[in-house]
């Protein structure tokens, strides 16, 4: 009986290793570009892939976040998006794709693994990703779950600009501009003014419930911009947006399981965005953040893995 035991022991042992390995980060090709990617878990289980926002590099999925959706038993994958990290850059200023390609390239990562569908996550530019994923590639996704995202990001500058849209979407706050526009005359050569200026901008969307958490983002920040295949190209990401014909008005043909989670404090896209990407998308649900801004804190983690973990059952 011993024996039998302690053979159950090392199987266990085995399994639990398997479950939680992390595969190492790679570059695959596909659309045109390089892409790189990793992941965590064990393919056996569902998968859910992961989407990250403007100007963020796979990293900012943190660690943390990904094996806590591991030990609740799902096959996670993460990827650089165009112009960050090491996947292939565009020259500064001169993105030649959209974030309709974007979702494209969402999907070449699911291919890469062999995955037919998926769980798709999103946070920001990565949620607004995630709505044209469940557009155009139906069929690839079981649940759609954008993060303090938007459905409409032109809104914002036409509000901005007195223009009428479907949406009457709250502006980005003042602090958030003045942080944005502190970004465009930004030396990229010069590492450490790169590195305040975005501990700066983290700093400005942080909402009331928890305090900004600043060197934890240092260390962080500073892996982003030393891993960067050219981190200036990073910026294309704010262009992306103008390249990108407007689907809000499609989101009502959207017929998957859609979970909207948002910071009712977001200082750059407002609680409002959110709850217009729930009100257009049929039957989608929301999950507010209390004070909580354009971010995913620490403290947050166990409620936001424990929503998604009920969602995707």
């Amino acid at each position: 009986m011993l024996v039998l035991q302690s053979r159950l022991l090392v199987l266990w042992s085995i399994v639990t290793k398997w479950r939680y390995i992390r595969m190492e980060e790679h570059t695959f090709s596909a659309n045109g570009i390089d892409i790189c990617t990793d992941s965590f878990g064990n393919p056996k289980d569902p998968a859910i892939l992961l989407i990250m926002g403007a100007s963020a590099s796979m990293l900012m999925w943190e660690e943390n976040f990904c094996d806590a959706l591991v030990e609740g038993g799902r096959f996670v994958i993460r990827f650089d998006n165009r112009d960050v990290g090491r996947s292939t850059c565009c020259p500064v200023g001169e993105p030649n794709y959209s974030m309709q390609d974007m979702a494209d390239d969402a999907v070449a990562v699911l291919d890469h693994y062999e995955i037919g569908r998926a769980h798709v996550v999103g946070a920001s530019m990565g949620g607004m990703i995630t709505q044209l994923v469940g557009i155009n590639h139906a069929k690839r996704a079981l649940t759609l779950i954008p993060i303090m995202s938007s459905p409409d990001p032109a809104a914002v500058t036409d509000a901005m600009a007195g223009k009428e849209t479907r949406y009457n979407l709250s502006p980005p706050s003042p602090a958030v501009i003045a942080a944005a526009s502190a970004g465009a005359s930004l030396d990229f050569s010069d590492r450490a003014a790169v590195l305040e200026n975005r501990l700066e901008m983290f700093r400005v969307t942080t909402g009331s419930a928890y305090p900004y958490d600043e060197a934890s983002r240092r260390v962080l920040f500073g892996r982003e911009i030393d891993r960067a295949n050219n981190f200036a190209s990073s910026q294309n990401h704010a262009l992306v947006v103008g390249l990108t014909d407007r689907w809000h008005d499609r989101l009502t043909t959207i017929q998957i399981p859609t979970l909207v989670i948002h910071g009712t404090e977001d200082p750059i896209l407002p609680f409002d965005h959110g709850e217009a990407i729930a009100e257009s998308i049929p039957e989608a649900k929301l999950l507010p953040m209390p004070g909580v801004g354009h971010e995913l804190p620490d403290q947050e983690v166990d409620k936001v893995v424990r929503a998604i973990l009920d969602f995707t059952s």
